[in-house]
């Protein structure tokens, strides 16, 4: 039961749970980048120069053989490299200036002065009276 319970209080730790949020986020939102880049950004880009689709951009090493069907097309797939390379530089930059906002509000936090510190307390007055009435007495 000790690995069970140790499990449980690791697991219901707010940063595994963050972690996992954060996960569950970053795989969607890499889902929206795909789409973004493919059915976005590309296609214009590839009307610009002359009708280029990228994703069937490849240099064909060895081509399909209708003769048997063992042996399929053999192709470097550069164009779907250059669609990977967008999306990157897409989240690079969406990184960048997540990382960039955090980062100004750190600043803006750390430029704000400390808050006066608080009023003693009656207690803490009332002590404070008496160590300065003993202070003022006269040594026997």
């Amino acid at each position: 039961m000790g690995l069970l319970t140790e499990f449980k209080e690791f697991a219901a730790r707010g940063n595994v749970v963050d972690l996992a949020v954060g996960v569950i986020i970053g795989a969607s939102f890499g889902k929206i980048v795909t789409s973004l880049v493919e059915q976005v950004v590309m296609p214009p880009i590839g009307l610009a120069l002359g009708r280029v689709d990228f994703s069937e951009l490849k240099w064909v090493l060895a081509p399909e053989d209708p003769a048997t069907e063992a042996i399929e097309e053999v192709a470097i797939q550069y164009g779907a490299f250059i669609n990977t390379v967008v999306q990157f530089v897409i989240v690079a930059f969406v990184v960048f200036l997540m990382v960039k906002g955090i980062n100004r509000l750190r600043r803006a936090e750390a430029a704000k002065p400390d808050p006066a510190p608080a009023a003693p307390t009656p207690t803490e007055a009332l002590l404070t009276e008496i160590r300065d009435s003993l202070k003022d007495r006269p040594r026997v």
